[in-house]
Formats: C-alpha cells, structure tokens, sequence
C-alpha cells in the first residue's frame, strides 16, 4: 500500500509494520492521523483493533482492512471506534478516496455496511437494548441534526444555524452526550429511526431529509493538497 500513497503528493506514510507486535508498538510512538490496520495480523481483529485505539493519539481515526467482513464483524468494529471498513480488493482510487474522507472525519462503508448498521439499530431499538430517555432538544440542536442527517458539512450547518463552525462542534459534543451517540453516522442513524425530526420544520425553510442508504457518511470534500493526513500502515506492503 506504500506504493500507492507514494503518488500522492498530500499523502505522507509515517510508518509500516509486518506484525501485531510492531504494530502496537509503533501506533504507542508515532503519531498519525490515520492507521490502516490489516485484520490478518490478529487471530482477533477486534480485540486488537480496540488495543491499536487504545493506545493511537486522541483523534487518531482507524480504518480496517479485511478480506471479508460480515455483519456482525461490521457492527462491532463500528462500536468499538473503526472509521473506515475495507476489503483487500479494493482498487487503488478508492484506498485512497477512503482515506481522505476518513481524515476528514468521515465514516467509510460501503452500501451493504450501511444496512447491516441501521438493521442493527433498528432491532436495538425494537428491542429496548439500551433505551433513551426522551430528551428535550433546543431549536439549534434540531438545526444541527437536521444538517447531519442531510450530511452537510459543519461549516455548512454553521451558516443554515447562523453561527460559527466552532460553536457547531461544540453543540455536536452535547448532542451525542445527550443522545448516547458517539460520532455523526450514529446520530444520523439515530434521528431516522427515532424519527427526531418527523414534523419539525427548519425556521429557514429548508426541507429536512434523512440521509439514504448509501450516503450515511457526512460530508463530501478532502482535506486539500499540501496539508493532508499522514498515514500509519500495517500488514503487507
């Protein structure tokens, strides 16, 4: 994988490793704001991808690369902090489209990733497995999900709100303490099958639409060239 992020000019990789040991190793003394993480390298992917977030920097995001991943697997990485879910066979463009959007902040699934998450929520919620308490929202805060269920970006949420990027951030961190959500594609997911948003109205007028299917990951734009993610890799070149 080296080889393919050589070509990119807002790409740089930190480091590279060949087994779990060095893996773990080199994630507690570099820092990186991706880790791709090889599942082979574990007889149990999960628990050691849960040890690699551990012990990576806060912020540092982790995309899983499998040979194959089923539903429960997909479910579970998500849970346990993974950005970003890829098979081995995944061409070239796409390895590196996936990183960018993850740095940026953005969860990569593909479309049948995306089902299995919101099947999951919806036999959560049918079930009760861990029930919300019926939360009063403030008019911005429903802006703001609002905004994220359409998948736009928080500068974009910041000028439907009239507001500052920052002060976005800052509503989101009280959002998913409120809700028991930990990241944007939980909330999106959570407002459609909780219906948040049925019968409110944005006070600007725009139509508020769940996200679909195959766009539950939020916002479109890489970071730009010359300032891009750097990259920590494990498994084979």
């Amino acid at each position: 994988m080296g080889k393919i992020f050589a070509l990119e000019k807002d790409l740089e990789v930190v480091a590279q490793t060949e087994n779990l040991q060095q893996t773990l190793s080199t994630v507690s003394s570099t820092s990186a704001d991706v880790i791709l993480f090889e599942a082979g390298l574990s007889p149990n992917p999960a628990e050691s991808i849960s040890e690699v977030i551990r012990r990576a920097e806060p912020g540092t995001r982790v995309i899983i690369v499998a040979q194959r991943t089923g539903e429960e697997e997909t479910v579970d990485y998500l849970r346990r902090g993974v950005r970003g879910i890829l098979t081995r066979s995944i061409s070239p463009d796409l390895l590196v489209r996936c990183v960018r959007k993850v740095a940026a902040g953005e969860t990569w699934l593909d479309n049948q990733g995306v089902n299995w998450v919101i099947d999951a929520y919806r036999t959560q919620s049918e079930h009760g497995v861990t029930p919300k308490q019926q939360l009063r929202l403030s008019e911005k805060e429903m802006m703001i999900i609002g905004g994220v269920t359409q998948g736009l970006k928080n500068k974009d949420i910041a000028l439907e709100v009239g507001t500052t990027e920052q002060v976005v951030k800052n509503y989101l961190r009280k959002i998913y303490d409120k809700l028991g959500v930990s990241d944007r594609l939980e909330l999106a997911l959570y407002s459609m099958h909780r219906r948040l948003l049925d019968g409110y109205v944005s006070p600007n007028s725009h139509d508020v639409t769940p996200m679909s299917n195959g766009t539950a990951a939020s916002p479109q734009t890489p970071p730009s060239s010359g300032n891009g993610p750097r990259n920590g890799g494990s498994g084979p070149e």
